[in-house]
């Protein structure tokens, strides 16, 4: 069973979209918020996103610009914006289709099965014998697992997924903790230490790989 989110602010049209998708066999979650769906999108996996743009606090060129630099989960926009402009921001900002407000259900039916047919988004990754897999929310090395707290397992996550990006602590605060959190980064550091801490123990050559950039953040490599 396919699994998709809706992020909309509006309930009656959360509702709406889920009374077409169920009778089709997909399942369906549903967040008010990009924040949320932001947050929902570190923790689980998805094989596709409907994502509204007019939504407060965040809206969804937003969401969909901080969705993309960590996954690339298939991303339909729902709006009720059909200028051409529009459309070409939506797109460029990463979005894989756009749906113009009101819509027909067997044209939206169709754009999602189409999206759909491709490749599904990478839920597992291994480097040199380290796995991390977000189906089962597990990091092994070997046979061994290691145990990561969850903000832990998503930190490691967004780096091993972008190798060679360089991310500085406010990023990857916005990013695993979200935009209203009041940590300071410090709390990265923690976080990235004990990552360390725990993956080392196990053999895993850790320092050739989760790297310190002096004065900015952190990276990963893939040696």
């Amino acid at each position: 069973m396919k699994r998709i989110l809706l992020v909309d602010d509006e309930k009656r049209m959360l509702d709406l979209l889920e009374l077409y998708l169920i009778p089709h066999g997909y399942e369906v979650h549903k967040v008010r918020s990009g924040a949320e769906g932001l947050e929902e999108l570190r923790i689980y996996s998805y094989d596709l996103v409907l994502l509204d743009i007019m939504m407060k606090d965040m809206d969804g060129m937003e969401t969909c610009r901080r969705i993309r630099t960590f996954s690339k989960v298939p991303i339909i926009m729902l709006t009720a914006k059909d200028q051409k402009e529009d459309v070409i921001r939506g797109l460029k900002t990463g979005a894989d289709d756009y749906i113009t407000k009101p819509f027909d259900e067997e044209i939206l039916i169709a754009r999602i099965e189409a999206l759909l047919r491709r490749e599904n988004p990478q839920s597992s990754i291994e480097v040199n014998g380290l796995e991390w897999n977000s189906d089962t929310y597990e990091l092994h090395f070997g046979n061994e697992e290691i145990s990561l707290t969850p903000k832990e397992f998503q930190l490691l996550g967004l780096l091993i997924k972008h190798p060679n990006h360089v991310y500085d602590r406010n990023d990857l605060l916005d990013l695993v903790w979200g935009i209203q959190s009041d940590t300071g980064g410090r709390t990265i550091d923690s976080h990235v230490r004990h990552i360390r801490e725990k993956i080392r123990r196990s053999g895993f050559p850790i320092n050739d790989h989760l790297k310190t950039v002096w004065g900015v953040g952190y990276k990963w490599i893939n040696k």
